[in-house]
Parts: C-alpha cells; structure tokens; sequence
C-alpha cells in the first residue's frame, strides 16, 4: 500500500494575506489562477430558473455576462435589490433568489444588454 504524502503549505501570511495553494504566491500576485479565468461569453445573456441542487427552491441563473468581476458583483447587487430577494455571484453567474426571470430579463434589456430566456 502506497503512503500519500500531504504538504502542508503556508495558506496565509500576514505581510501578504492569502496564499495560492499552487504556486505558493499571493492570490493577487497569483499567475495559475489566471490561466483559469472564466471564458468570455457570445454577446447574449441567457437568463433561466434552476431547482437542480437546491432542495426544490428556485433561483433564477443569469450567464453570459460579458463584465469583469467588479461590475458582475454590482450588477448582482443591482438585480437582487430589484427583485427584493438574496442571491450570490458565483463563477460568473448571477443566482438570485426565487423566480424573477420576467424582472431580470426587463432589467437587463433596458441596460443595453441581448438577452435570451434559456430553458424550458
């Protein structure tokens, strides 16, 4: 049977804050995580209603967003306030609370953006 060495790396350092588990850098200095960025999207935002994963409680998935992550998370916050629910930002996707497709969908086409209703 085979031992499985486990290295136990720094993860967080006062001078700097949180280290890259991988290369060992800072996070904001970290180059292999930005080889991970998440890929650009199409021009049109597709907006859906999920239950998968959840325990039965709908949110409303909005993908596509052709924004940096600062403006991703503004515009979350935007959305979530309009609907009047909670929500996250999470890997590029904005989840809000609950089902506000129709809302969502007005909201983003009135800033400018091509939207689609993706899903049933």
């Amino acid at each position: 049977m085979k031992s499985k060495l486990i290295s136990s790396g720094l993860v967080y350092s006062t001078d700097s804050g949180r280290m890259c588990p991988d290369c060992r850098q800072p996070v904001a200095a970290c180059q292999c995580r930005a080889a991970q960025s998440r890929p650009r999207g199409d021009g049109i935002v597709r907006v859906s209603r999920e239950t998968k994963g959840r325990a039965g409680k709908g949110v409303t998935l909005v993908k596509g967003l052709d924004v940096d992550d600062a403006a991703l998370v503004a515009l979350g916050k935007q959305l979530k306030t309009a609907c009047g629910s909670g929500g996250t930002v999470k890997e590029g996707v904005i989840e809000v609370q609950g089902d506000h497709v129709e809302r969502v969908m007005a909201l983003l086409q009135a800033q400018g953006h091509k939207v689609k209703r993706a899903g049933g």
